[in-house]
């Protein structure tokens, strides 16, 4: 039998629409668990270099955050670092299964969990580039990333990697469109002058 084949009774039941919204807002949640907004884009900023695309640190500030808003709107990856909240939360009350209070707190390395959840992230976000700079993030852990426990700097680590590397990517991108279209709008100029020329 093909997958294709398979009848998916689940997707039947699937309203047109979604009829609520959530009231929960991750940035409200990260913030009530002490990782502000400011501290994100700092820590994100602090690799900063000027790139084309990123010739100024306002430029990448820019572009961080609406890389950042694009990324958030998702709400799977919402849960996923939901997901690190809890994990962090349950750790220190040694209610993780088959880690021990002692074991979460001194972050052993037989605990994968918290680099797979961040590696996740970050390839989710942008796919192996970001999985690159979460690897950065990960061994450095500028800024607010050394004041985080063993899931969340993996989860943070993981969503300012995966949107740093968007963040250059579409810094480029953009400056190739707008050169581009100011070729193609200096060759149409050029074109009608020689029409009006020949004219």
């Amino acid at each position: 039998m093909k997958l294709s084949e398979i009848e998916n009774t689940a997707e039947k039941n699937q309203p047109d629409v979604i009829e609520e919204e959530s009231d929960r807002n991750i940035v409200t949640i990260l913030d009530e668990a002490g990782i502000s907004y400011s501290a994100l884009r700092e820590t994100a900023l602090s690799f900063y270099v000027p790139h084309p695309g990123l010739e100024t640190r306002e430029k990448a500030e820019q572009l961080f955050d609406r890389e950042f808003r694009y990324a958030v709107s998702d709400p799977n990856l919402c849960l996923l670092i939901y997901a690190g909240l809890l994990l962090e939360e349950e750790g220190p009350k040694g209610r993780l299964p088959g880690v021990s209070r002692k074991s979460f707190e001194k972050d052993l390395s037989f605990i994968i969990a918290d680099e797979v959840l961040g590696e996740t992230i970050a390839g989710y976000i942008a796919g192996n580039k970001g999985k690159f700079e979460f690897v950065r993030f990960d061994k450095t852990k500028p800024g607010i990333l050394a004041t985080l426990g063993p899931f969340m700097d993996d989860v943070i680590g993981g969503l300012l990697g995966g949107i740093s590397a968007n963040m250059y990517s579409r810094g480029i991108f953009e400056m190739t469109e707008a050169a581009e279209k100011n070729i193609r709008t200096t060759e149409k100029r050029d074109w009608m002058t020689v029409v009006k020329t020949v004219k």
